[in-house]
């Protein structure tokens, strides 16, 4: 049985007048953690006009790749030259689908989670197949659906679902105010 990815989902607030410094540091955050085996993707989120919550999300390969990035004496000292830049850290961590959705106990229902997936799904590979249909309308299916997975795939994990759950945040949750990749402390 293989392990599987694990993402650690970081909430940084920002401190009085730090935010370009903010910025820089979660920056350097992530490409530290590129250097580690395992690591398979980081983003950072910028919080709504009218929050100052950041999210960063760091995926691993699994649990013990994670954990060698999270104990390691460059992300220590990193986390120690941002000290200044924060308030209210916290952190957890998820498995598959759910890193995108929230805590655990304010995820939406799943039928609405698949919406979600879907409506960036949809216009996304309706668009790559309309742009690369011609090129690649001469491979088998099998080689077609290869090279379409293989290039969709890393989009939709890394850039559209995280922006279609975010513009769908208020009804997903049913609080529009509240803005969807909240984390909670352990």
């Amino acid at each position: 049985m293989s392990a599987s990815p694990v993402t650690l989902m970081v909430a940084r607030r920002v401190a009085n007048g730090c935010y370009h410094d903010l910025i820089a540091w979660l920056r350097e955050g992530e490409l530290l953690a590129a250097d580690f085996p395992g690591y398979l993707g980081s983003g950072v989120l910028a919080p709504p006009p009218e929050d100052d919550e950041f999210q960063i999300i760091f995926r691993f390969a699994d649990e013990q790749t994670l954990h060698a990035w999270e104990h390691s004496a460059s992300r220590t000292a990193w986390l120690g030259r941002g000290s200044e830049l924060f308030a209210h850290p916290s952190e957890h961590r998820v498995r598959g689908i759910d890193g995108w959705f929230g805590a655990a106990g304010k995820r939406p229902p799943r039928w609405k989670q698949a919406v979600a997936i879907w409506l960036a799904f949809f216009p996304v590979s309706l668009l790559f197949n309309f742009l690369l249909a011609p090129l690649l309308g001469e491979l088998a299916m099998l080689s077609r659906v290869f090279i379409s997975t293989l290039i969709l795939t890393p989009l939709m994990v890394y850039l559209f679902i995280p922006i279609s759950t975010r513009l769908l945040g208020g009804w997903l949750t049913g609080t529009p105010e509240r803005p969807l990749a909240s984390t909670q402390n352990h």
